[in-house]
């Protein structure tokens, strides 16, 4: 299983961005996907997940300024990041609630999977 994720780079305050990541490999099925983010010094933090159906859960400091969508045919979402600010600077990372698929009769074991990272830097 692999998270592929693109977008990204340097805007300036106000500005806008997307980030998009796609999920392949062998798959049995996805659960909930979404983004995290790691400022320098600070720890990985939640920005938004999406669950199969649909339910978004958004961290506060970017609710209203976000959106995150998803594509369950094609195993991908997409976030839309608008008004940034200089604190929406940092790595930010693909995340995916993944049971690959081992073959018929395998048993199924989910497991977090994660993407390269993509930087998002947001400064004047």
């Amino acid at each position: 299983v692999q998270l592929q994720a693109s977008g990204g780079g340097l805007v300036q305050p106000g500005g806008s961005l997307r980030l998009s990541c796609a999920v392949s490999g062998s798959i049995f099925g996805i659960r909930d996907m979404g983004w995290y983010r790691q400022a320098p010094g600070k720890q990985r933090e939640l920005v938004a997940l999406i669950t199969r159906s649909g339910v978004t859960n958004f961290a506060d400091s970017v609710k209203g300024r976000f959106t995150i969508s998803r594509d369950n045919a094609q195993n991908t979402i997409t976030l839309q990041m608008n008004s940034l600010v200089p604190d929406d600077t940092a790595v930010y990372y693909c995340y995916a609630d993944v049971a690959p698929y081992y073959g018929a009769g395998s048993k199924l074991k989910w497991s977090d999977h994660w993407g390269q990272g993509t930087q998002v830097t947001v400064s004047s």
